[in-house]
């Protein structure tokens, strides 16, 4: 029954796991709200609150999990995607642990990772498996034919579906972050009241950037129209006001738009597959509307949906440890030589 100690540092959440025989026993997941003063994550700010916080959460995971360093038997790490700052912390200090332990180490892929949370818990998708990976950075369709092989079969070309929520957030004057503000109002608005463009690309690409030009002129124009025209420009006030009088209703109609834009894509991709295992994840998977539409849309088709527990959708090292255990089954360890990669390809 090998037990791995995880830790993820990709962003500016500071987490450690512990897994043993493919069962999470703990997950401790330290936030930073410094970055709330700055509508964004400061990389600087990151990596500096990563290094005070990785002892104490390490020492957290391994109290709650009723386990001790000397019974770990492997260390996993997430080495990519994610702030370079941020990720030589948890990637250093893994190495240091492998090091004066004598135990392998095991680098991990951020979105991978995201995908296997779905087999933290019971039900879990048999395999083959869809999965719709939704996160600030990354939007992809994977096709996951084991925990070790997967594949992208459809991302987006520019913006991810998390941008669309933070930056139209921003647009409306919410704080950071602003995402599950959106989610928020919505649950009090109209999602057919205002009508926003869905991009027609081919394929099971997506794209949300012109979703986002077209919420920006929408909102400079006070609700007149989605293009820019200088006849139909507001002013300061105006615009603030028609915000404020229609704010549920325009966060409802922004998300509905980005969440059909997701489904229809995950709908083309089962039918192109015949695969009936849909899986959602990643941080904009905790969003209460996606997570419906999603449920109610395998409903209609037919699909068995399967979406991760709240605390394995946002950054976390349960998701890291659970994707160790698998390659540690599978032998696939790495040298203390590893370097962590801000960009890495899958």
């Amino acid at each position: 029954m090998p037990t791995i100690l995880a830790i993820e540092s990709s962003c500016d959440e500071t987490s450690a796991a512990v897994c043993t025989d493919g069962k999470v026993l703990s997950n401790f997941i330290a936030t930073q709200a410094v970055h709330e003063q700055y509508g964004g994550v400061v990389p600087e700010l990151a990596s500096r609150a990563h290094m005070q916080h990785i002892v104490p959460v390490v020492e957290k995971a391994l109290k709650e999990a009723g386990t001790a360093l000397a019974g770990v038997d492997a260390i996993a790490f997430t080495q990519s995607p994610g702030l370079i700052g941020s990720l030589l912390v948890g990637g250093q200090f893994a190495k240091s642990l492998a090091l004066s332990l004598h135990k392998p180490l095991i680098a991990v892929h951020h979105m991978q990772a995201h995908v296997l949370a779905n087999l933290i818990e019971d039900p879990k998708p048999a395999f083959p498996f869809l999965c719709l990976t939704v996160s600030g950075g990354h939007t992809q369709i994977v096709l996951c034919e084991s925990p070790v092989q997967m594949r992208v079969i459809g991302e987006t070309i520019d913006d991810a579906a998390g941008e669309a929520f933070d930056k139209s957030a921003k647009l409306l004057g919410l704080p950071y972050p602003g995402g599950p503000l959106i989610d928020k109002y919505a649950k009090e608005g109209n999602p057919h009241r205002f009508s926003f463009p869905e991009p027609q690309l081919a394929g099971l690409n997506f794209s949300f950037s012109g979703l986002k030009t077209s919420i920006l002129y929408f909102l400079q124009n006070a609700g007149k129209s989605n293009l820019y025209k200088e006849e139909f420009a507001a002013t300061e006030e105006e615009k603030n006001k028609f915000i404020e009088e229609n704010l549920a209703d325009i966060c409802a109609s922004v998300q509905h738009r980005i969440i059909t834009i997701l489904l229809n894509k995950v709908k083309k991709a089962a039918q192109e597959t015949g695969i009936r295992d849909i899986c959602l994840a990643g941080g904009v998977s905790a969003n209460s509307g996606l997570r419906s539409a999603f449920t109610e849309m395998g409903k209609k088709q037919g699909w068995n949906t399967f979406i991760p527990a709240f605390q394995y959708c946002t950054d976390n090292a349960g998701m890291i440890a659970i994707t160790g255990y698998y390659k540690f089954l599978e032998g696939k360890t790495v040298p203390l030589s590893v370097t962590s990669n801000a960009r890495a390809e899958w």
